[in-house]
């Protein structure tokens, strides 16, 4: 894989976890606004734990990618 693709990997998952973080926020203002019945807020709180895994799992895969990638100006050998 090159630097390239895993830049671009990088970016795909970067732009996942803004996503899930931004989904996070919108279900936190509206469970705060407390416009929303019991029984919804209960879904969105299953919900909200559903994409905090998400992010979980994406921020990992994403540290993990980070960690295996060698450093700038080193390519590995063939």
């Amino acid at each position: 894989m090159s630097a390239d693709d895993r830049g671009n990997m990088t970016h795909g998952g970067v732009e996942q976890l803004e996503d899930l973080i931004a989904r996070l926020e919108r279900a936190a203002e509206q469970l705060r606004s407390g416009e929303v019945s019991a029984d919804v807020a209960a879904t969105m709180v299953e919900d909200c734990a559903a994409l905090a895994t998400q992010a979980a799992a994406e921020l990992e895969r994403l540290t993990r990618d980070e960690a295996s990638a060698p450093p700038p100006g080193q390519d590995t050998l063939l």
